[in-house]
């Protein structure tokens, strides 16, 4: 399998630079898998092939404001960092990140953060690469800021809060006016470097009507990393490296999963990554859901047999992506050209900010 083979021209005029108001207003392309039908909807119509009984997984994790912009202590020059992960397992206030100029940057290079750099407002060292292109880097809050605790992880989180700004993908040219847009209404748990898009159609009121007529919803969270922003750079699927990203399945929502599957239900995973938490779960324990914290690198292609998700919602992805082949992995590959061409010749809008796919 080749990923020239997951490749597909869009004009840039396709791609989605802001959210639509409401954010139920987005256009949706209803997939009915068993039969290659096609239906153009709106997102708000979404309860129309939804079913009483109906289990909506969807991924509760929070972008953090990840992209900060500092300079060199030593030159001045300008180096932009990108949070992918905290990696508490190599000590307090150390990330794993992006790093720009990366190759430019020693091992104990120091960067500050704050309009003065005479009086910074957030310090890093940078320390060493890691195996999928980042580096490790470690934060601290100069001493007189936080009297109580300079050192603390609250203060830096407090930080990157204050300093950071959204982390936007590169083919979003537009300001964001209201920061909250790149956040489902939903988001909980802080983590991601990207939002989880497929979630950022649905509004308070749209929830409120599914539950209303009988759907159930359950959260997982799933922090989004690297993977978000590195291609598939290798023609051969299979040499493919998938990153790892923590994932949490609590209880609760196994639970909640468990009784939908025994009582004839559907579970509809609300995005690429709501569907590698349950598949990734599914996969431990021979599709049995069981509570489960810790990380997945699960790499879903073409092939791959299906354990938890009976339905999903999702965006249309970039060519040549791991989310990609995830999409054509679940609609067949055939199905999922003919899908994106039909977007296309619709002038459907694309990616982050863009319209979405029901795939039933």
């Amino acid at each position: 399998m080749r990923i020239s083979d997951f490749d597909y021209e869009l004009p840039s005029e396709y791609i989605a630079q802001t959210p639509l108001e409401p954010r139920d207003s987005s256009r949706l392309l209803v997939t009915h898998r068993s039969t290659g039908q096609m239906e153009h909807r709106h997102f708000r119509d979404i309860g129309s092939y939804l079913r009483p009984g109906d289990l909506l997984i969807a991924n509760q994790s929070r972008v953090i404001p990840a992209r900060l912009l500092g300079q060199k202590a030593e030159t001045g020059g300008a180096v932009e960092v990108l949070l992918l992960a905290e990696r508490p397992d190599l000590g307090q206030d150390r990330w794993e990140t992006l790093v720009r100029p990366g190759r430019r940057l020693r091992d104990g290079a120091r960067i500050v953060f704050g309009e003065d750099p005479e009086q910074p407002r957030l310090l890093a060292e940078v320390g060493e690469r890691t195996e999928a292109g980042g580096r490790i880097v470690h934060f601290t809050v100069p001493e007189g800021l936080n009297e109580d605790d300079p050192y603390s992880v609250m203060a830096v989180r407090h930080r990157i809060d204050e300093i950071g700004n959204m982390p936007l993908p590169p083919y979003i040219h537009e300001r964001l006016a209201d920061p909250e847009r790149y956040q489902t209404v939903y988001a909980r748990i802080r983590g991601s470097a990207a939002a989880p898009t497929a979630g950022l159609h649905f509004t308070p009121q749209l929830l409120d009507q599914l539950r209303q007529q009988g759907v159930r919803t359950g959260f997982v969270t799933l922090h989004v990393g690297l993977d978000t922003f590195r291609p598939v750079e290798v023609d051969n699927v299979s040499e493919h490296k998938m990153h790892s990203e923590e994932i949490e399945l609590d209880a609760q929502t196994a639970e909640l999963i468990n009784e939908t599957k025994r009582a004839g239900g559907r579970v509809i995973a609300v995005g690429t990554t709501s569907v590698r938490v349950l598949e990734s779960v599914a996969s431990l324990h021979e599709g049995e859901i069981q509570p489960y914290k810790g990380s997945t690198s699960l790499f879903i292609t073409p092939g791959y047999t299906f354990k938890a998700v009976d339905v999903m919602i999702t965006n249309f992805h970039l060519p040549r992506s791991t989310l990609l082949l995830l999409v054509s992995a679940f609609m067949s590959k055939g199905l999922m050209e003919e899908a994106y061409q039909t977007a296309i010749k619709e002038h459907y809008r694309f990616f982050s900010f863009g319209d979405a796919m029901l795939i039933l």
